[in-house]
């Protein structure tokens, strides 16, 4: 009886393990996926950045600069965007 029991109680330990070593993986898949979510948006702001930068000749400007002359734009430039451009419709 007290061999079988202590078979029970090892192969409860092993699951115990397994689901710990699962759950690990889990976790690093995770903080993978959201390592390369935050690259991906980082890049993404710097290219966005260096584009006004260039185009707005705004690489001598602070940033509540930068955000005063955006403000001036914002609503022509929404009101005028060309409809391909625009979130509200369908990407293809």
């Amino acid at each position: 009886m007290s061999t079988q029991y202590e078979k029970l109680i090892q192969q409860r330990d092993r699951l115990k393990q397994k689901i710990d070593q699962e759950d690990f993986k889990i976790r690093q898949s995770k903080y993978y996926e959201n390592r390369q979510a935050r690259k991906a948006r980082s890049r993404r702001l710097i290219q966005k950045g260096a584009l006004l930068e260039k185009y707005f000749k705004a690489d001598n400007l602070s940033v509540e600069q930068t955000e005063e002359l955006l403000k001036i734009f914002a609503d022509y430039v929404n009101k005028h965007k060309p409809d391909k451009l625009r979130n509200d419709q369908p990407n293809d």
